[in-house]
């Protein structure tokens, strides 16, 4: 599939409010428990919105702001594209749907939740959600092989998180500022 690369004055935005709401719409519905690999295809390859490097970043300032950063990020397209009515748009678009299923499935969860078949369901998920965001970091990694020391923030983060157990908060403030400033200095 080719990709047309376009400079970020050019690059294609929602027509309208209408367009930015049912595409986040979509969006959520994409996938459950894992939709961000699904928004960097749709936002980065689909609608081209954003290329690769402005996703990566958008998404490095999700993840350190509080709140589930696909929230974050549509939040920030959407201001970016229409303002303040852009970002609420966005919002509602990510929340109307999901909200909706998930008051629904939290009914019928209350009502099945010993049937043995239910537990093994979400036990397969949990296998398919995690293979989808290891996708989505090796789709990502082009971006990141720019920076030499990728592999050991990464290494260090997953480390520090996956197998120490320390709390992620205390593995951002540790690695955050350092990475911030070994990027600020290669950078002079």
């Amino acid at each position: 599939m080719h990709q047309h690369v376009f400079s970020a004055a050019d690059r294609p935005a929602p027509r309208d409010l209408r367009e930015l709401f049912w595409s986040f719409n979509r969006l959520t519905l994409s996938g459950f428990g894992g939709v961000l690999p699904f928004a960097q295809r749709a936002l980065v390859d689909d609608k081209q919105w954003l290329s690769r490097d402005e996703f990566v970043n958008l998404l490095s300032i999700s993840q350190v702001l509080p709140g589930p950063n696909l929230i974050n990020l549509a939040l920030m397209i959407g201001q970016r594209s229409f303002g303040w009515k852009g970002a609420i748009a966005a919002l509602a678009g990510m929340l109307a749907a999901p909200v909706s299923i998930v008051l629904l499935i939290a009914v019928g969860y209350s009502t099945w939740a010993s049937l043995p078949v239910l537990h093994d369901a979400l036990r397969g998920m949990e296998l398919v959600t995690a293979g989808l965001v290891i996708a989505m970091a090796l789709r990502l990694t082009p971006v990141l092989r720019t920076a030499r020391a990728a592999p050991l923030w990464a290494a260090t983060a997953f480390i520090g998180v996956g197998l120490m157990h320390w709390q992620l908060l205390t593995v951002m403030l540790a690695l955050g500022p350092a990475a911030v400033f070994r990027a600020r200095y290669r950078r002079r």
